[in-house]
C-alpha cells in the first residue's frame, strides 16, 4: 500500500511539474523581481496562485478591453487575502447626503492634469499591508490644496490618522473615510508632517503635537453624492479630490489604461477603497479620471490609473471632498 501511495505521488508531482514548467519560469523570474522568498510548502502554493493569475491576465490581455492587466508585486496573492491587507475591512458607508460644495457651472477645460501645473502632488506612497488607504487619499488632498494655496509641498503624517482620528468613525488600519479625516483635522487643529510623525503601518500610541502642526483645515466640502459633474468642478477649477470607490478582483492587476467593470457597484456602502482624483482627460471617446492610488510606484501607471468618468464607476462619485485651507 505504502509503495502503491509513493508511486501515485510520484507520479502527480511528476505530473504538476512538467505542466507548470514554463510557469515556475515565470514565477521564479517574478520572484526576483520583487525580491520574494518562501519556504518549501508556501513556494508551491504561490506558484498555484501566482500561475491562476498570470492566467487569468493573459486571457483578459487577448481581448478587447479598454485597460491591460499586468504581473505587479501583489501576483501571488488571491483577491480574498489582497482585500484583508490592502482594502478596508469593511465597506464604507458614506451617506448620501446634499454637500456643502457649490459648482461653478464651469465652463470646465477639456483636461487637467495637476501633476504638470505646479509642484502640487507628493511622490506616490505606499500603505503597506494596513488598511489606511483613507489616510493616503486625505494626506494627498491636504498636500495638493496646501501647496496650491502656500507654495510649499510638504508630506503629511498618514500615521497621525491611523492613530488619533478614531473619534471621528475612522478605525485605522480598519478603515475610514476622507471626509470624516478632514473633520478630525480640523477640530484636532492640525497634522503633523510625515518627517516627525513616520508612518509605520501599524496602529499605534497617538503622540500629536500640536505645537508641531505643519497643516491645518478650516473648511471641509463635500460633494453631493452622485455628482460626478461637481467632481470635474472641482479639480477643473480648485484642486484635486479625494474620493472612494469599490474595488473588484481584477482591479488588483491593473496595468494601464481607461479601467472600467462590470463587476461592481456604484452605491455609497460598497466603496472599500479611498484615493485621489488629480485630474482628467478623454482617450478615444472615453472620458476618465486620472487617479493617484497608495500601492506604491511599480504598480499601476508608475503608481496612478485612469478610471472611466461620467458613469460613476464602482461608484466613485458616492462620497468625494476636500479640505478648505
Amino acid at each position: 500500500m505504502t509503495r502503491v501511495w509513493l508511486l501515485l505521488s510520484f507520479v502527480s508531482l511528476t505530473s504538476a511539474f512538467y505542466l507548470t514548467k514554463r510557469d515556475e519560469f515565470h514565477f521564479k523570474s517574478w520572484m526576483a523581481q520583487y525580491n520574494k522568498a518562501y519556504d518549501f510548502e508556501e513556494y508551491y502554493q504561490r506558484l498555484r496562485i501566482f500561475t491562476e493569475n498570470k492566467r487569468m491576465i493573459d486571457k483578459h490581455n487577448e481581448g478587447n478591453h479598454s485597460f491591460t492587466m499586468g504581473l505587479n508585486e501583489f501576483s501571488d496573492m488571491t483577491f480574498n487575502e489582497f482585500r484583508k491587507s490592502f482594502l478596508l475591512s469593511e465597506p464604507q458607508n458614506c451617506s448620501a447626503t446634499k454637500g456643502s460644495y457649490l459648482s461653478s457651472n464651469g465652463p470646465h477645460p477639456d483636461s487637467i492634469d495637476w501633476r504638470k501645473k505646479g509642484n502640487y502632488i507628493t511622490p506616490v506612497k505606499n500603505q503597506g499591508a494596513c488598511g489606511s488607504c483613507w489616510t493616503f487619499s486625505t494626506t494627498g488632498c491636504l498636500e495638493s490644496v496646501t501647496a496650491i494655496s502656500t507654495g510649499k509641498l510638504v508630506p503629511l503624517s498618514e500615521q497621525q490618522l491611523v492613530d488619533c482620528a478614531q473619534d471621528f468613525n475612522n478605525h485605522g488600519c480598519n478603515g475610514g473615510l476622507p471626509s470624516q479625516a478632514f473633520e478630525y483635522i480640523m477640530y484636532n487643529k492640525g497634522l503633523m508632517t510625515e518627517k516627525d510623525y513616520p508612518y509605520t503601518a501599524v496602529e499605534g500610541v497617538c503622540y500629536y503635537e500640536p505645537s508641531m502642526a505643519a497643516a491645518f483645515v478650516k473648511e471641509v466640502r463635500n460633494i453631493t453624492a452622485y455628482d460626478e459633474m461637481g467632481m470635474v468642478d472641482a479639480v477643473a477649477t480648485r484642486n484635486p479630490v479625494s474620493f472612494a470607490f469599490e474595488v473588484t478582483s481584477d482591479f488588483m492587476h491593473y496595468h494601464q489604461g481607461v479601467y472600467t467593470s462590470t463587476e461592481c457597484h456604484n452605491t455609497t456602502d460598497k466603496v472599500n477603497h479611498a484615493v485621489l482624483a488629480v485630474g482628467y482627460g478623454q482617450d478615444n471617446g472615453t472620458p476618465y479620471w486620472i487617479v493617484k492610488n497608495s500601492w506604491g510606484p511599480y504598480w499601476g501607471i508608475d503608481g496612478y490609473f485612469l478610471i472611466e468618468r461620467g458613469k460613476n464607476m464602482c461608484g466613485l462619485a458616492a462620497c468625494s471632498s476636500f479640505p478648505v485651507v
